[in-house]
């Protein structure tokens, strides 16, 4: 067993690098082994949702690290995206003031640790790059100036704020779902005219921040006048999940919350978490979770940027296969909750268990497990986590507007709700 750690610890965090992919896309999605920690949020808040309000002093704070250390060249662009994220058919004079490119200058190289990186730094707006117009935006960072060679591409939102949102969370109306989904019910109250509620309004209503939960909203079930609700019974139903798995490394020379063993030398530090269970039957367990998500903190150093220490993290899940054909992932939001190479696990038949190890940054974590099956091309986090409706989740609700005779889409409304507080931001 001690062997099988070692070489899980020690060899699987190279593998892990590949080769980059050579076109952007407009989604959440780093092109480079050696870009690690990519942050985004609206700067009054740590790791908030990116909105900004249009024509104000709020900017978004955007952030990565550098594994290769050192000084690059990297530039970076803002293009208007619509609503379901495609290219806005407009040109950058239509949606920017200033420039539409300019360079990163804004780095810091590490310090005390035994892996060697550079953090760059960017908030937006700036005196280069201002959005001039409300909606999707995607920030995409590039290499010497040539877009050919793609860094990050990066989601952020510009809110024009002309609609005011109620919601709430309660249970599915569908009888067998009503102990393990949530259904989303909300109003758009608006004084501006919407001559065709059914084609120039699309309502995203979306899961703690985790885009592969999208759901659209078209057509409202009642339209009063300066309201819309959207309360269909067979609408806006999701799984209720289960609270995150978490782990706590702000300091390697204490074991944190769920931490087994820590292992370091003068190169590399590596981190065993404690063997996880599925929980897929039971009873409902509350616990305090961030709804997914993480944040870089070191209480070893002094500055959470620049001395924290990158890690191999050992996870492992005890558990049968739910299916015969698929892979198991390990998700959040410091993975974009996507499925790659770098958080799928390997599983081994003969002990019932999956296992891998993934490079992170010293902080807090949110993780879940997710199972993708290879035959219905379905991805849940059910088969190892099951799903309850009393979990807390956030939910976010985005409102665009297409002005008739307008050339793209407005980004009008937006609001942040979970079912314990109501939160703005």
């Amino acid at each position: 067993m001690q062997k099988l750690i070692a070489v899980l610890l020690f060899i699987f965090p190279i593998l892990t690098f590949d080769q980059n992919d050579k076109a952007f896309t407009n989604e959440n999605k780093v092109y480079l082994p050696n870009i690690k920690t990519v942050l985004c949020f609206n700067s009054n808040k740590e790791q908030s949702i990116p909105v900004i309000m249009l024509n104000s002093t709020e900017t978004i704070t955007f952030s990565f690290d550098d594994l290769l250390a050192g000084t690059k060249n990297y530039w970076y662009t803002v293009e208007h995206c619509t609503s379901d994220w495609q290219t806005s058919k407009i040109t950058s004079i239509d949606y920017l003031d200033g420039f539409s490119d300019d360079r990163i200058i804004n780095y810091h190289y590490s310090s005390n640790t035994a892996r060697k990186y550079t953090h760059y730094e960017l908030n937006l707006p700036n005196t280069q790059v201002k959005p001039k117009i409300g909606g999707n935006y995607i920030l995409k960072v590039y290499l010497n100036g040539d877009k050919n060679q793609p860094v990050i591409s990066q989601r952020f939102y510009v809110l024009d704020s002309q609609i005011a949102i109620t919601a709430e969370i309660t249970n599915s109306l569908q009888v067998a779902d009503r102990n393990s989904k949530q259904k989303i019910n909300f109003t758009l109250n608006h004084s501006m005219p919407i001559p065709n509620p059914y084609q120039d309004l699309k309502a995203v209503v979306m899961q703690n921040f985790n885009s592969n939960t999208v759901q659209l909203n078209t057509r409202p079930s009642f339209v009063r006048p300066n309201q819309l609700v959207y309360n269909d019974i067979n609408t806006n139903d999701f799984w209720g999940d289960n609270e995150f798995r978490k782990f706590d490394t702000r300091s390697l020379r204490f074991k944190g919350d769920n931490v087994k063993d820590i292992y370091r030398d003068n190169e590399s530090v590596n981190v065993m978490l404690f063997q996880d269970i599925s929980r897929n039957t039971g009873t409902f367990a509350n616990q305090l979770d961030e709804n997914g998500n993480f944040f870089i903190r070191n209480t070893d150093g002094r500055d959470d940027k620049t001395e924290a220490e990158y890690m191999g993290v050992l996870f492992m899940l005890n558990s049968v296969l739910p299916t015969a054909d698929g892979d198991a992932y390990v998700v959040g939001r410091f993975n974009n909750y996507t499925l790659g190479k770098e958080n799928k696990l390997v599983y081994d038949a003969n002990r019932k268990q999956f296992y891998g190890n993934i490079l992170l940054k010293q902080g807090l974590y949110d993780y879940e497990y997710a199972w993708l099956d290879k035959t219905s091309k379905n991805t849940e986090t059910k088969p190892f986590e099951g799903s309850f409706f009393q979990t807390e989740n956030t939910y976010q609700i985005f409102v665009y507007y297409h002005k008739p005779g307008a050339r793209w889409d407005t980004l009008v409304g937006f609001t942040n709700l979970s079912n314990r507080i109501t939160d703005k931001r």
